[in-house]
């Protein structure tokens, strides 16, 4: 695992990941999925692993 070992580091990455997506999105030309999609949950799950 990455640097968020913990559960609650984890989740708090995971939600700041996820507040911060639209700039992600924006960053590589794309929109974010109006509902969410797998791939949305998948690059959320994957980012938090070390997201700070």
């Amino acid at each position: 695992m990455g640097a968020n070992n913990t559960l609650a580091v984890f989740l708090g990455a995971l939600a700041a990941w996820v507040d911060d997506s639209p700039g992600w999105y924006r960053n590589f030309g794309k929109e974010i999925p109006a509902g969410g999609d797998r791939a949305f949950i998948a690059r959320a799950l994957q980012a938090a692993k070390v997201y700070e």
